[in-house]
């Protein structure tokens, strides 16, 4: 017992140290001898190389099963999502509100209209083939360039008065501000049976303000209609030129000074806007707010 409760000093334990590092009388290191290092080291080389070599049979097997241009699990995304630009998101969702004479309050949204529309510049578009059938373009090869599909042409001007060529400020300094209206891209979909085209239809939401005074649209490009050569969408890989095809909508008889809720749908045989776990399928909802 009291060779238990013996304490070692300090030089002791580092000599029990350094001979457990290496011991000359039995040749070992770290309690093995070099046979044993050997053999250990073989055998975590040989499980790590049956390890990375399952893995990447795996990885091989997912990517070789996987289309690169069609992405999976597209069974949830029936009909397309809408957005609005400019977007300015409050509390509960999209709320737009300014001032028409003070310049401050509006400047940044007609800013984000113009960055988002760079895109759609005749130079951004180039690339981009003139469409002019109104039928579904159906690509069954990719003969484009760098195996890719063509994708037609949205210019800017088609917006003509919401554009802002003409008019920089958007209709936002008179009180008649234009809105962007997009639909999201869903891979092969096609928003009706090839007759109708898709068209964009934005009423009041409240029925106090549908009652006394419908809400006066003019829409670009006319009758806000997204034409259906701008149809079916093959994906990122396969079309890296495509840009949305768009509608203008520009709002003529905002009530000034009364906050307005205002639905723009997607008017489509394979588009819905009912959906109550998503607002903005199909649709997108918005406040908005003139004062003067």
């Amino acid at each position: 017992m009291a060779a238990l409760q013996e304490k070692k000093t300090c030089s002791q334990r580092m000599e029990e140290f350094q001979r457990y590092c290496w011991n000359p009388d039995t040749g070992q290191m770290l309690g093995r001898t070099l046979s044993r290092w050997v053999w250990i080291s073989l055998y975590y080389v040989g499980f790590y190389v049956v390890m990375t070599g399952i893995f990447a049979l795996c990885i091989y097997t997912l990517m070789w099963t996987i289309d690169p241009y069609t992405p999976d699990y597209q069974d949830q995304l029936k009909s397309p999502g809408v957005t609005l630009r400019p977007d300015v998101y409050g509390d509960k969702g999209l709320d737009i509100s300014y001032n028409v004479s003070d310049n401050r309050t509006w400047t940044d949204l007609t800013h984000t209209l113009h960055k988002f529309l760079a895109a759609y510049s005749p130079a951004a578009q180039k690339a981009n083939k003139n469409c002019s059938s109104e039928k579904y373009y159906f690509q069954e090869s990719f003969e484009a360039p760098n195996h890719t599909k063509y994708s037609c042409k949205f210019t800017v001007d088609m917006l003509q008065n919401c554009s802002g060529l003409t008019d920089p400020n958007f209709g936002f300094e008179e009180g008649k501000p234009c809105f962007i209206i997009k639909m999201n891209r869903i891979v092969n979909f096609l928003p009706s049976n090839g007759t109708i085209a898709p068209r964009v239809d934005c009423t009041f939401l409240e029925e106090k303000h549908k009652d006394s005074q419908p809400l006066d649209v003019e829409y670009y490009p006319p009758n806000g209609t997204f034409s259906l050569h701008y149809f079916p969408y093959y994906g990122k890989k396969a079309q890296p030129q495509y840009t949305n095809p768009l509608v203008a909508a520009k709002f003529l008889n905002i009530p000034k000074n009364t906050q307005v809720v205002i639905v723009c749908k997607i008017l489509a045989e394979h588009v819905t806007f009912d959906n109550p776990h998503d607002p903005y399928e199909g649709k997108v909802e918005f406040k908005l707010k003139i004062q003067k």
